[in-house]
Parts: C-alpha cells; structure tokens; sequence
C-alpha cells in the first residue's frame, strides 16, 4: 500500500516539458501537489522559456462524461534541465514525453534512482520495458514501482501565436479512466493507487477510476493511438492535403482526422487493425482493452469511451466540432513518425515471433514508409530493444507478470 498518509501536497518530478508534460505538471499543481519540471537541452531553452515568470495555464474545453473542470494558472517549485535535480528526493515521478525522447531521459534517470520511487510512464509506449532493461544494463538494483499507462489524461495542444510558444495549454477533454499497468505486474495494487496522490489523475479517480491492465504489453495494444491515427492519416491524407486549397475554407489549421477524414471504410481499416491486435494479445496470453465494432463506426472512434464512456457516439453524418483544428496537418507528423515505428512496428515484430498474421498492420507500415520516404521496418523499436527478443511465451509473461528475467 502507498504510505502517503493520504496527503496530496506531495512532491511531484515531471519529466517532460511538451504538451503532455506541461499539462501533468501544471493540472498536478492545480491538484494541490508540488511539482518540479524538467526538459533537457537542447530543448528545455525552448519548451521551458520563460515559465519561471509565467508558469503554464491550463485552458481549454476539458470535454468529459462528469464535467470535470479545472483551469488555471500553475507555478512550480523547480524549473530545470538536470534530470538528478529534479527527482532527488520526490517519491512520484512522472515520464511523460514521446517514445523517441524517452531513452535520453532513462539514462539519466537510471543512476540517480531511489528505493521508494514510483514511476509512471505517460503514455507508456513500452517506456515501462525499455525502463527496465536500461537499469539491468547499469546495474541498477533500486527496489522501484515502474508502470505506464495507455494513454494521457487529456488531449492536449500547447498553444502558439506567429509560430511562437505561449504559457498556455489547451485541453481538448479529459479522460474519465484510463489503462495502467506496472512492470512486473506484482506492483499492480501500489502503481494503480499511487494515482489518487497525483492531481493530473483527478478526474479519472473521481470519474470511473483507472482500469487494472494485464501486464505492460496489455498497455501496449490499448494505446489507441496507432489504430486510430495511422489509417486515419494515411487513408484521408487526400483531406489533409488539400484541406485550406480546394476545400475545407482557408485555414488548413481548421483540419481534423476525426472531423473531416473518418469514415465507414477507413472505419473498416481501423477494425480491422483492433482484430489484428486481439489475435496477437490472444497468441501472447494478455489481454487489451475491449470495443464492439459500434465504438469505431464513430467519429469518435474508440477515443470517446475515454472522456465520454462507452455510449459516446458520433454518427459520420454528423459534425464533430470538439476535435477541429487538432491535426494532423502533414504526413510527418507524429501521428506517423512515432505510432508507425513505435505503435505499428511492434505489432509487426510481435506478429513474427508469434506466428500472428497482421498483413493490415503492415500495409500500413509500407504505406507510411512509401509516404514520407523514411524505411520505418528498419528504423522501427524492436523487440530486442525492449528486452524480451529472445523470450519464449513462458519467460516473457513469467518476466511481465512476476519480474523474473531470463538473460538471453
């Protein structure tokens, strides 16, 4: 059990000065904890500009199922970009940056660990396995709770003016439960109550409450992200690029996937992908989070179960304003250059090593390759990266379930 006493005003160390990370950050301290931020450089000169004088605002339409509001301004006790700094002594730390800067900060984040820590991974995106096998490579033995979870709290946009960064986020909703799990899945019961002492999860543990994945893989395949904003980007990027030149009006920031590119087929697509998910979390022995085929045929997708439950449905005949202007605008956006090789190409690899056809998944992979010229089958995360390449199904849920590794 967490031996916090109950007490929200604990120290909090966000890693992570992106919109994700400043929204954490900044909805922690509205929650009455006190947070320290860190990025590093050669970012942090840019994302944490001027956020000692400003500190971040949380705006936004916060959409959700119990209404859940919370804005304002947050000031936080320590802005900086040494990693040690930040954690030392904090006994909640929160990794909450994108899959391809999460090795920068582990690194440093390995050798300044102590026993006590609780980690959690927003989204986990396998941090929580990359985590793992970077403290078994520097030989780090700290007793730590390490878990991730399936996606962030809200749909979060730092807000620019003339291409310059403002102290402002915008909140496109807020997210009613999520899916977490620990690492190894023993840590469960301490990684999920940890939740209730860190205000960024206040309007899960005050809506449905989080929902106990099982194991971190489970994590992985719930992520939504790769199921939603691949084939919506690949299939309707005939909408994105000619959103604001021949339709669509003049401004091409007005786009949405969700608004003006999904539809019945590429809907079709996205189910199909989520079969191809649950064959491989079956072959595995884990589980993923559930959806009937009704939550896809949505503009919604299977997004609105998270802020909205699992009625939330929004007929293709009908406009979806809350997602306008939420991108992406470019087939080199995020939405591709980390769910495809990251999302889609674990999928493929854990395809392979478990005789699992995901011949959707693929395609979508070759598509995205051919789009942006970039060869994500050889650039993509792999198995060995996480550290469970050489596992057999026995070793690989024994390491999941238990914490107990095999060396290969």
């Amino acid at each position: 059990m967490c031996n916090f006493d109950g007490r929200k005003n604990l120290t909090v160390a966000v890693l992570g000065g992106g919109a994700v990370g400043k929204a954490v950050a900044a909805d922690c301290v509205l929650g009455g904890n006190k947070v320290r931020i860190c990025d590093l450089e050669p970012f942090a000169s840019e994302t944490l500009a001027n956020v000692d004088k400003t500190g971040i605002t949380l705006i936004g339409k916060e959409k959700n199922k119990y209404g859940f509001k919370r804005t304002g301004t947050a000031h936080f006790d320590l802005i900086t970009s040494d990693v040690a700094e930040c954690v030392k002594g904090a006994k909640l730390i929160i990794v909450a940056v994108p899959s391809i800067g999460q090795e920068p900060f582990f690194e440093k984040l390995v050798s300044v660990l102590e026993d006590g820590m609780i980690i959690h991974i927003i989204p986990d995106n396998y941090g929580s396995l990359r985590l793992r096998k970077k403290m078994r490579e520097l030989g780090c033995n700290k007793q730590v709770i390490i878990g991730g979870w399936s996606s962030a709290s809200y749909g979060a946009r730092v807000v620019t003016e003339g291409g310059v960064m403002t102290s402002e986020v915008f909140l496109v909703y807020r997210a009613i439960t999520l899916r977490g799990a620990a690492l190894p899945t023993k840590d469960q019961e301490i990684f999920l109550e940890s939740t209730k002492y860190l205000g960024c999860f206040d309007s899960i543990t005050q809506g449905d409450g989080p929902t106990s994945g099982n194991t971190v893989l489970d994590i992985g395949f719930s992520n939504v992200n790769p199921v939603l904003h691949c084939p919506g980007t690949i299939l309707g990027v005939g909408v994105m690029e000619n959103w604001g030149r021949i339709f669509g009006g003049n401004d091409k920031y007005s786009y949405s996937i969700y608004s003006h590119a999904y539809c019945p087929s590429i809907a079709e697509v996205q189910y199909a992908f989520y079969l191809e998910e649950l064959e491989l979390a079956k072959a595995i022995g884990v589980s993923l989070q559930q959806y009937p085929k009704k939550n896809f045929l949505s503009r919604t997708s299977i997004l609105g179960p998270e802020y909205m439950g699992g009625d939330c449905i929004v007929p293709f005949g009908e406009q979806y304003e809350t997602a306008y202007g939420t991108g992406p605008f470019s087939i080199h956006h995020r939405y591709i250059t980390e769910d495809v090789p990251v999302g889609c190409h674990i999928y493929h690899e854990l395809g392979k090593k478990f005789g699992v056809d995901t011949k959707v998944i693929d395609s979508i992979i070759t598509l995205a390759l051919v789009m942006t010229g970039r060869d994500f089958y050889k650039e993509g995360l792999t198995l060995e990266d996480l550290g469970i390449g050489h596992l057999d199904k026995e070793q690989l849920l024994a390491y999941l379930n238990e914490g107990v590794y095999t060396e290969g």
